[in-house]
């Protein structure tokens, strides 16, 4: 059997922390390899200046380009409407087929809003749920019936948000980005005089 984690978020811009925790879950609980999975319409973060999905996807595509355990996925840029877990982890069921595993990677922030997600009383047959240490963030069993594994990671106290203000800035953000995507929002100019949400 095929075990595959899976890590959603908006990745505006995907940075070191992301990559951490996909790494550090994949060798802690075996996995084959873990999807990186950027939002298409986030729908728990809708922001005017979020950046284009195809952006977010390039960035995300580019920074595992070299890491034979991490790959992206345009499984929710290819669906229209908001993207929900419950949809996301159903599209990776159907494409990986029904003997995969699945565990869906969420930072231990996020763990304690699983009941407000959509249609989340479909999330237990979907996949087993792995919450991360954020830096500020105790670890918290959702007050839903999924199964949680929980997993400390090495500390990086970088937040996407915290990226945008700095480039708003003109302040530097490589170390804190994987190099492919700082050359990437110099590029395109992403993030340039917005002010971060």
């Amino acid at each position: 059997m095929q075990r595959v984690g899976v890590l959603g978020g908006t990745f505006d811009p995907l940075h070191l922390g992301h990559l951490v925790a996909a790494s550090e879950v994949a060798h802690r609980l075996s996995l084959d390899e873990v999807v990186l999975v950027p939002a298409g319409q986030p729908w728990q973060k809708p922001r005017p200046d979020l950046a284009p999905a195809e952006d977010r996807y390039a960035m995300t595509a580019s920074a595992v380009a070299d890491d034979p355990r991490l790959r992206a996925s345009r499984v929710d840029l290819d669906r229209a409407g908001p993207s929900y877990t419950v949809d996301t982890l159903a599209d990776l069921r159907d494409e990986l087929g029904a003997s995969t595993e699945l565990y869906f990677i969420t930072g231990a922030d996020a763990l304690a809003g699983i009941p407000t997600w959509h249609r989340a009383e479909e999330l237990p047959a979907l996949a087993r749920f792995v919450g991360v240490t954020r830096p500020g963030h105790a670890l918290q069993v959702p007050a839903v019936p999924v199964e949680v594994s929980l997993v400390d990671i090495p500390a990086l106290d970088i937040s996407s948000s915290d990226l945008r203000a700095r480039v708003a800035a003109g302040r530097p953000i490589r170390y804190l980005v994987p190099d492919v995507v700082d050359r990437y929002v110099a590029e395109h100019g992403l993030y340039r005089g917005t002010a971060a949400r």
